[in-house]
């Protein structure tokens, strides 16, 4: 039987529980291997500044703005939109919405730009169906994007099936 959203966040949010924050930080670094080694030809990314039950991938951005790599990150606006903003380092950011550093660099201006997408969420499946925190605005976003799209998880936030709504957007990969 699928499991109503609520209750599927609810259960990765008590396995998420289980972990120390160091233990997260260590079973990010495989994750964020893997997307170093395959991004490399990558040069405008779209990621996120994670929240501390996220895959973290602050290292991973850092070591892109070095290489001289574009990296924006999502910016809340209001009710049910944000922006793309650059990042340009972890002094470019500042405490937005919900208590997440935002970055407050240039607004984006040419999406079309954008090679890749970074998707955290909360749950995905194999077929790129993703659970975000419930607020929409991933899928608003990516509704629009054109870019590649990556969902960013834990092992154990990959389910057998995540229930989907008309609205939801479908991930074209999930590591």
């Amino acid at each position: 039987m699928l499991m109503h959203k609520d209750d599927l966040r609810r259960q990765i949010r008590q396995i998420k529980r289980q972990f120390t924050p160091q233990q997260l930080e260590e079973l990010s670094l495989p994750i964020v291997a893997w997307l170093r080694q395959k991004l490399t030809e990558n040069q405008t990314i779209v990621a996120y500044y994670p929240l501390p039950d996220e895959v973290d991938v602050r290292q991973l951005l850092d070591a892109w703005i070095a290489e001289g790599k574009t990296v924006f990150l999502p910016k809340v606006t209001g009710e049910d939109t944000m922006e793309l903003r650059r990042y340009t380092g972890r002094d470019s950011l500042q405490e937005g919405a919900f208590h997440i550093l935002e970055p407050i660099g240039e607004l984006m201006s040419d999406e079309a730009s954008v090679d890749v997408v970074l998707v955290p969420g909360v749950a995905f499946d194999a077929e790129g169906h993703r659970l975000g925190r419930g607020r929409g605005y991933y899928d608003r976003f990516l509704r629009t994007c054109k870019a590649r799209t990556i969902g960013v998880c834990f092992d154990f936030q990959k389910v057998d099936e995540v229930p989907v709504d008309a609205f939801d957007i479908t991930i074209d990969e999930v590591v």
